[in-house]
């Protein structure tokens, strides 16, 4: 009888086919940058553009991982929150992927290079700093995590995705040359979830389970 009170979207976040198939969303990006080196589409320097495309795809899944609660208060859909998680690890793959390839097609683990650049490449090094805290965030996603380090000190902790978030968009603002709109456009976009998570709304006050609140 309670599934039948359920309303279509809210149905649809609870099938056993919805995780599925945001995984499978997850790797289209992966399959299409595969796509272009195997096709000659990444252009005349490709392992740049490899490098910019994870790079993009992180950030981007990023600020979707961030939307989730937003939309979850503003629709009343908690079945949202299933996702977020998955999400997020998502865009710690593409980021890992990013460093990977810079480190190791575009410098060839040439570590005394990858070094220098971090130190003296202000954009390298918020970028790598973001990678850091993605990492963090991925190695104590698991729920066994969760109880180790007890609900409240997961929180504090995972709070700072924000901070990545922040941290990705200024290393795309610094990495581009001249005045190019679209780093500020995911800058805005960050500033703009950021606000409607903090900001009430009528479903704001709604009690969820515990597993929706973060």
């Amino acid at each position: 009888m309670a599934a039948t009170s359920k309303g279509p979207v809210a149905l649809a976040l609870s099938s056993r086919w919805a995780k599925p198939l945001v995984f499978a969303l997850g790797l289209v990006p992966l399959g299409w940058m595969v796509w272009l080196g195997v096709s000659g589409g990444l252009g005349a320097e490709p392992v740049a553009e490899a490098v910019r495309q994870s790079g993009l795809w992180a950030l981007r899944l990023l600020l979707v991982a961030l939307a989730v609660t937003p939309l979850r208060i503003l629709t009343g859909q908690a079945g949202l929150a299933r996702f977020r998680r998955m999400i997020g690890l998502f865009a710690f793959f593409y980021a890992l992927l990013h460093v990977s390839v810079y480190v190791g097609v575009d410098q060839f683990f040439d570590w005394a290079a990858v070094w220098k650049d971090i130190v003296k490449r202000p954009y390298i090094t918020v970028g790598m700093g973001a990678f850091v805290i993605l990492t963090a965030l991925a190695a104590t996603s698991t729920n066994g995590m969760v109880r180790r380090l007890g609900g409240r000190r997961w929180k504090a902790l995972h709070k700072a995705v924000f901070v990545a978030g922040a941290a990705g968009c200024v290393h795309y603002v610094m990495l581009v040359k001249g005045w190019q709109y679209p780093p500020f456009v995911y800058a805005a976009i960050l500033l703009g979830l950021v606000a409607l998570r903090y900001t009430k709304s009528p479903t704001a006050g709604r009690r969820l389970s515990p597993s929706y609140r973060t």
